[in-house]
């Protein structure tokens, strides 16, 4: 069986000398640290190991549900990852258990736990977003994406924090309280989507949904260690997802294996008549295709073309995870694929497009939140003041101050200045995405250009907050695909701090990704992503 541990050929031979004393260096301290735990096993689909226990009769619903429940219990009051927790989740799993009793057919999904981020509405939980304007407000539907969980027997266990709307990078941003990374409970756990990520690191559910707009779903994957798929615009439905960017906004998958990952896209794909962007395209079997790492062959991505964008490993990225992603790089070079570097010249413009498209389409999507159509009101003489108070005390500061960007970029005078270009930078990425996914099968990047940081650390700094997206906003510009996998670890103050890598694909090859994450993940050894906190429960 392959192992990360590597000599670090690709970085040797592609990148340039500026870059070789500190990544050989910190490879063979990789290589030093990984080498403690060489009998780690690769991660187990728990939906399939669940699956199993349950039709076997090992196991009820209910037993499986009382377990997370208790886990959840026992590291809730520490993480703060859930705003809200089902009181119906163990009624649900003892229907569940009656239905196998009686013999009779249970989805896929059956007795498997989902945490739901709670910007995506569920009928029986409140939906608040992450904001004081939807303090208690429980919408009168599911969401399409939760319907259709539901139909697969899966239970919402309950809603996760968030930073308020999605707009953040810490989920330091919500209204209610502060989620904690599993791995340090004194640092972030990426955002906006960090409650859904760390519900999973933690082992509080089994798999969780998270939104993306601008790497919500992948940057929070990489600090928490667990596998995080942002899916192809118009792949899954949008319909009782709170609306960001309309344009960019898409629901995506957490979970701590690339087989949990696939088989929850598989469950919330497809079209929807309720959102007129969802793709009408057949949902692939996103895992039929998965081999067993004991059937693999000593090369079995051979001939995969790979290409690792230049400007992602360069300035402004923590050499460390430099270093962690060209390890995962030799990794798949080991595995048979043939690894390049390309370069995309419109990279560096995606941040300032993107914080230019996102905040203007939030500044009129947030517009119906005036206390009268959407949101708590504030009792007021007149309407101007119902308005303004019920807005005033309604949003956090970070929503005001993206709601003003948004509305400078679109005033009559500034649009074509802001607005129109930002939609024209858009164009050159696509187009630049499109020839480099031409030419190679998969581009990887890091998903983040550093490993979590301190809660607190760039709260009062929001441009630097802001440059942290840098690596996954290009992706939801193009409208494209991109699986995000841990890769190794970075050594910060005595603490292990996980790693991930992004791999990049053509629209609607999600398939092709997760086969290629699953043999990655299957082939790495020595790299047990199971938190600290958590430890005891997942003995390796």
């Amino acid at each position: 069986m392959l192992s990360s541990v590597q000599n670090p050929r690709f970085l040797l031979l592609h990148l340039p000398p500026k870059h070789l004393h500190f990544a050989t260096t910190k490879a063979i301290h990789t290589s030093q640290t990984l080498a403690l735990s060489p009998s780690t096993s690769p991660p187990v689909s728990q939906i399939l190991t669940l699956r199993h226990s349950l039709l076997s009769r090992r196991s009820t619903a209910v037993e499986l549900a009382e377990a997370y429940l208790a886990r959840l219990r026992r590291t809730e009051p520490q993480l703060k990852s859930f705003l809200h927790v089902s009181e119906n989740a163990l009624k649900e799993a003892a229907e569940i258990d009656r239905r196998i009793e009686r013999n009779e057919a249970v989805g896929p999904m059956a007795g498997v736990l989902v945490a739901v981020k709670d910007n995506i509405c569920t009928a029986d939980m409140p939906s608040t977003a992450g904001s004081r304007a939807l303090e208690g407000y429980r919408p009168p539907f599911d969401a399409t994406a939760v319907r259709k969980l539901r139909e697969s027997g899966a239970i919402v266990i309950g809603k996760t924090n968030l930073d308020e709307f999605g707009m953040g990078s810490t989920t330091e941003g919500s209204a209610y309280q502060v989620t904690a990374n599993p791995w340090d409970l004194s640092r972030v756990p990426g955002g906006s989507s960090g409650g859904s990520a760390a519900a999973v690191s933690a082992r509080q559910c089994v798999v969780s949904l998270g939104s993306d707009t601008g790497g919500s779903v992948r940057q929070p994957a990489s600090f928490c260690g667990v596998v995080g798929l942002k899916p192809t615009y118009g792949c899954v439905s949008r319909y009782g997802l709170v609306a960001y960017a309309s344009s960019l906004d898409v629901i995506g998958c957490f979970g701590s294996s690339v087989t949990d990952t696939g088989i929850l896209l598989h469950a919330i794909s497809g079209h929807d008549r309720f959102d007129a962007t969802s793709s009408k395209r057949q949902v692939p079997a996103f895992t039929s295709q998965f081999i067993s790492k004991d059937l693999l062959e000593s090369k079995p991505l051979k001939g995969l073309r790979v290409g690792i964008i230049r400007e992602t490993i360069d300035d402004g990225v923590d050499p460390d995870v430099i270093s962690s992603v060209c390890g995962a790089a030799c990794h798949l070079e080991e595995l048979g694929c043939i690894v390049t570097e390309v370069s995309l010249p419109s990279f560096s413009l995606g941040l300032p497009a993107y914080y230019i498209l996102a905040s203007s389409e939030s500044s009129s999507n947030l517009s119906r939140y005036d206390g009268v159509r959407y949101g708590n009101q504030v009792v007021a003489d007149e309407l101007n003041s119902l308005y303004g108070n019920s807005r005033a005390k309604g949003f956090g500061s970070e929503v005001k101050m993206r709601i003003l960007m948004g509305t400078y970029a679109l005033s009559a005078g500034y649009y074509d200045a802001y607005y129109k270009r930002a939609q024209q930078v858009r164009t050159l990425i696509q187009k630049s995405f499109k020839e480099a996914l031409d030419k190679n099968d998969i581009l990887i990047s890091p998903a983040a250009p550093s490993v979590a940081y301190k809660i607190g650390e760039k709260k009062n700094d929001p441009l630097a907050m802001y440059a942290g997206d840098i690596m996954t906003v290009n992706v939801n510009l193009a409208g494209l695909p991109a699986l995000v996998l841990p890769c190794g670890f970075v050594e910060e103050e005595s603490t292990s701090l996980p790693v991930g890598f992004q791999m990049i694909g053509a629209a609607f090859d999600e398939e092709k990704l997760l086969k290629v994450g699953h043999i990655f993940e299957q082939t790495l050894r020595g790299c047990n992503f199971v938190p600290p906190l958590v430890a005891d429960d997942f003995p390796c």
